[in-house]
């Protein structure tokens, strides 16, 4: 029985408005898996980009050195190949190139088979008074919840 591994980017969500979603595979080396394994990773600073043969990467995404890797180490900021359906590919560089939309990663997990996923995003950038909103909504829910709390 392995555990869960749920690690979020919770930033992303206060930042952008999200569009739609995409469940993508990550080629990954044996030591950053177990790194994965072990919740040793962070996806808060990290974006996805296309190269010149429209293969997505996701940049900046930190995963911390294995302990016991030793000479067969990973780097703890590479590019990393995210694995998805050409028709996907296509779309998403499209709405990239000619809209000017963000590709963002949501949430790193694992499956009940042990593949690591990561759920990215496409998204637009918010403007400040959109933050602003979402803050004054997010303190008046919490308001609501008291006052029904003490009825």
């Amino acid at each position: 029985m392995q555990k869960k591994i749920n690690i979020q980017n919770k930033k992303a969500r206060f930042e952008y408005e999200i569009l739609d979603t995409y469940t993508a595979g990550i080629q990954l080396t044996g030591t950053e898996i177990k790194s994965i394994r072990e919740s040793k990773a962070r996806i808060t600073e990290s974006f996805c980009e296309f190269n010149e043969r429209g293969e997505l990467f996701v940049v900046n995404m930190y995963i911390e050195e294995y302990l016991f890797g030793h000479a067969y180490n990973h780097k703890p900021t590479g590019a990393r190949r995210l694995l998805l359906n050409k028709r996907e590919l296509k779309r998403l560089e499209k709405e990239v190139k000619n809209v000017g939309l963000t590709i963002v990663p949501l949430k790193l997990f694992l499956t009940d088979k042990g593949w690591a996923k990561l759920s990215i995003a496409l998204c637009k950038g918010k403007k400040l008074h959109d933050k602003r909103n979402t803050l004054k909504d997010r303190d008046n829910k919490r308001d609501l919840a008291r006052i029904k709390k003490n009825f």
